[in-house]
């Protein structure tokens, strides 16, 4: 099989030839920058400035030459800009970013991101190695009639204006890039819920308008999902032939419990959901969901929308094993991640304990699940190469040889 053919057949719940292996397939299977840079240093494929992917968790985008190294069977079509600069950041990576990401970076070592207004909407701690969102733009809203003003906002809201790159040039893009490859192509769309309504209102007002002041929270989501739901149709008419793949995150999780209940969940946020993701489905699209941390509770809501493969399966969190999973709704979903566990045994001193894990989880997933090979979201800036590489080979020796 190819590697499109085997995703596609492992996202319908059908045999493949041997498991898929994603590493750097989605912005949340990718590789910081700085693991990055040294992963391609110790594979002697060159040095340079690396094109970054997430702007915020300074991943990578992977480039061909590695995908050929790692031999993954998934790729990303990203978001693109036509004008870039390099950015040379202050623990010593230079990336390619869109010129229109105004990254400052102040005598203390941190960093911040304005927009186009020259305000702050992101930060990096000078000992940091990622960005995190600041500020709050609707959080002094207190009514459904203020959120008019605020149309522009709505409209660019995970596709930031820093994409420059008009929707045509996207398009003829993704074309040459699919009949360039036999992997499966992953397009990055985000299109969050729950996320979005925290990071615009603030995460304790949002949380608090979803029990109390519903409303507000309504008029928040269907405005959104409106802009979503047109985004999602020019795309689909514009490149729906030119990949296989919709990827979304909405995190739901934190290690031990979910953010908000699963009742809370149906009735303010799933009939969302499901209509946009219905949408993606009906023209013939895999839709595979992200959501970090202790969801086990909201599946049987992903498997009625028609999710087709649950990431990254965090293992480390509450009700997370990949046994249990499998066991419960394997039938009805795939599993996109829980390879390796990246918060105890990727970043090991020793690559024989990513080994280790590697035929741990494989185990935990036995043979009927449907499963895409990768590692619990991405790789840190602290994985050193020869984990990564253990835990590539040691896959393929469990799967392949």
């Amino acid at each position: 099989m190819t590697g499109r053919e085997r995703v596609l057949a492992t996202l319908n719940r059908q045999p493949a030839d041997c498991i898929p292996l994603d590493i750097g397939g989605t912005d949340c299977s990718s590789i910081h920058v700085i693991a990055y840079q040294r992963l391609r240093e110790r594979m002697g494929l060159g040095d340079g400035p690396i094109r970054c992917g997430c702007l915020i968790q300074l991943v990578a985008q992977t480039d061909a030459e590695m995908m050929d190294a790692l031999g993954t069977d998934v790729e990303v079509l990203w978001f693109g800009s036509q004008r870039t600069k390099t950015w040379q950041t202050p623990f010593g990576v230079e990336l390619i970013v869109p010129e229109a990401f105004l990254v400052e970076d102040l005598p203390d070592g941190s960093s911040v991101v304005r927009n186009a207004q020259g305000v702050v909407y992101a930060r990096r701690a000078a000992d940091a190695y990622y960005h995190d969102p600041v500020g709050a733009p609707l959080g002094e809203v207190t009514s459904a009639a203020e959120l008019d003003r605020f149309d522009a906002l709505f409209e660019r809201w995970d596709y930031s204006t820093v994409y420059d790159e008009p929707l045509g040039v996207l398009a003829e893009r993704a074309r040459k890039q699919y009949e360039s490859t036999d992997r499966a192509v992953a397009g990055m769309w985000r299109m969050h819920y729950l996320q979005t309504g925290m990071l615009m209102r603030g995460y304790e007002n949002f949380l608090m308008d979803l029990i109390a002041n519903k409303d507000l929270a309504h008029a928040l989501l269907a405005k959104l999902h409106q802009v979503y739901l047109d985004r999602i149709d020019a795309f689909l008419a514009a490149f729906g032939q030119w990949f296989d793949v919709i990827f979304l995150t909405d995190d739901l999780g934190t290690q031990k419990t979910s953010m908000i209940s699963p009742a809370v969940y149906r009735e303010m946020i799933f009939p969302y959901i499901s209509e946009a993701v219905g949408r993606m489905k009906a023209a013939g699209k895999k839709v595979v969901m992200h959501s970090c941390g202790a969801v086990s509770a909201f599946v049987p809501s992903l498997i009625e929308m028609g999710i087709d493969a649950l990431n990254p399966v965090q293992v480390s969190a509450a009700r997370m094993n990949p046994a249990d999973l499998v066991r419960e709704y394997g039938k009805d979903i795939a599993f996109w991640g829980g390879g390796v566990d990246t918060q105890h045994a990727l970043n090991a001193s020793d690559p024989e304990v990513v080994r280790a894990d590697v035929r741990r989880r494989l185990r935990e997933y036995g043979p009927d699940a449907s499963l895409i090979f990768t590692q619990v979201h991405n790789i840190q800036y602290d994985v050193p190469p020869e984990n990564i590489l253990a835990m590539r080979d040691e896959f393929w020796k469990q799967t392949r040889e």
